[in-house]
């Protein structure tokens, strides 16, 4: 008598000989059907991921390339905060907008508050710079997330596959390679999505760490110069 936890679609993948993707799935149990639909839906929502961070990384580090050579190029820095504040701000425009606006605030408060705007600008750049680095790792625990389970919902798929053909072939007590290997295509078939799921997840997780690691240092830099030169400017003022 053949187990309980046998589906019929387990039994049919027994009898065929058709190994097509489609056709696996078909035949599939169910715990292996729900396993392969949730791998593939996260495939389709990493690679999504992926594009859109791709652009993103990418436009952050133009942004920034063009908004250093705006900077360096002598603009006094209210023409420039005039300028940038027209637009969205982004990358080295946030950490620039944040120290200017605190710097005008200064200002206005008169001098009696000089002796502390340092504090608060170095404040407020770090503020800026953790803000735009966490706006660029969103959604990298996504990547790294299916990178590192996709697999092992794939084995489970794969167990749960085995452990069905396996029962199947005991009932039906014969043991040819014709009837074997169906069932162990549809299982192994679930691990195979999750290794293609996880492998461009692990891949792009570590490339956008990487590139999001050197944009933070970066704006790390800017915020360390332009704080050195609004010392400066505060010291002349004092």
């Amino acid at each position: 008598m053949v187990p309980s936890f046998v589906t019929a679609p387990a039994a049919v993948a027994l009898n065929t000989g058709d190994l097509s993707f489609l056709s696996l799935f078909m035949q599939a149990d169910i715990v292996v059907k729900i396993v392969m639909i949730g791998l593939a839906l996260a495939s389709v929502w990493a690679w999504g991921i992926v594009f859109e961070k791709l652009f993103s990384v990418s436009a952050a580090r133009k942004r920034s390339d063009e908004f250093e050579q705006v900077f360096w190029s002598g603009e006094p820095f209210e023409e420039l905060y005039d300028e940038v504040t027209r637009r969205e701000t982004k990358g080295l425009e946030s950490v620039f907008i944040s120290a200017m606006r605190e710097w005008k605030e200064s200002l206005k408060a008169g001098p009696k508050v000089m002796p502390t705007v340092q504090m608060r600008i170095e404040k407020v750049m770090d503020v800026a710079v953790n803000r735009e680095v966490e706006r660029l790792e969103s959604k990298l625990l996504f990547l790294a997330t299916v990178g590192s389970t996709a697999p092992f919902v794939g084995l489970f798929g794969t167990v749960w596959g085995i452990m069905n053909s396996f029962s199947s072939i005991a009932a039906s007590k014969n043991t040819s390679l014709a009837v074997v290997a169906p069932g162990i295509a549809e299982a192994l078939f679930a691990t195979a999505l999750g290794l293609l799921a996880a492998i461009p997840a692990v891949i792009f997780y570590n490339k956008f760490s990487s590139d999001i690691a050197r944009l933070s240092q970066r704006y790390e830099g800017f915020a360390d110069e332009f704080g050195a030169i609004l010392s400066r400017q505060i010291e002349m003022r004092t």
